[in-house]
């Protein structure tokens, strides 16, 4: 997984350069552009960032950025929004549009941090199950077909005996695929298995 960063799009020199050096203080990535139109064309080969623009910028103003990101990136890119006080009305129209937050200037140190982390928060928790899944569709992926049939059946909550019904194979060899099943997906437990299963896409 690439670290999660954030992306700035400031065109004030000075807001841009306080931004960068408060989010590394604090250990996270930050890297700054002056423009919208600059951040779009770099944008990193990440799955998720967060993403600080302003409104007012030359060129491409903050909801353009907005709705391009929204376009190409969905909700995988959280927007935070900085904005003079005279962009306010603007602003509330872009938490509509799916903006995360919005501070006004001349912004809180503390609570800028604050909604960043409220955001790297939200992506890692969603990273993290994005990988869960996949660590689970990796190890049904390992299960034979007949494995399969029988991890389906035990998560249907049928017993030995009636898999073996099903399947024309003796409660003895139901008992063996069970044990392989529970070994490749790595359950300790009946329910465990069962609610990887619950877990899994349908079928």
């Amino acid at each position: 997984m690439n670290t999660i960063a954030v992306l700035i799009a400031e065109d004030d020199d000075a807001v841009r350069d306080a931004l960068v050096i408060l989010l590394r203080s604090e250990g996270i990535r930050a890297r700054a552009f002056a423009t919208g139109a600059d951040l779009l064309a770099n944008l990193p080969e990440v799955e998720s960032a967060c993403v600080i623009t302003d409104v007012r910028m030359p060129d491409m103003d903050g909801a353009e950025v907005v709705r391009r990101l929204r376009g190409l990136k969905g909700e995988a890119w959280p927007i935070i929004v900085i904005t003079g006080h005279a962009d306010v009305s603007m602003a509330v129209q872009m938490m509509k549009s799916g903006v995360v937050d919005f501070i006004e200037k001349p912004f809180d140190p503390y609570r800028l941090l604050e909604a960043v982390r409220g955001c790297l928060g939200h992506l890692s928790k969603q990273e993290g199950e994005r990988q869960s899944r996949q660590e689970l569709a990796d190890r049904i992926a390992q299960l034979s077909p007949r494995e399969h049939q029988v991890f389906r059946a035990l998560v249907e909550g049928r017993s030995n005996k009636e898999i073996a019904t099903e399947l024309a194979i003796s409660p003895r060899t139901v008992e063996i695929f069970r044990a392989k099943v529970m070994s490749k997906m790595q359950a300790n437990s009946l329910s465990a298995l069962v609610r990887m299963g619950l877990a899994s896409p349908a079928e």
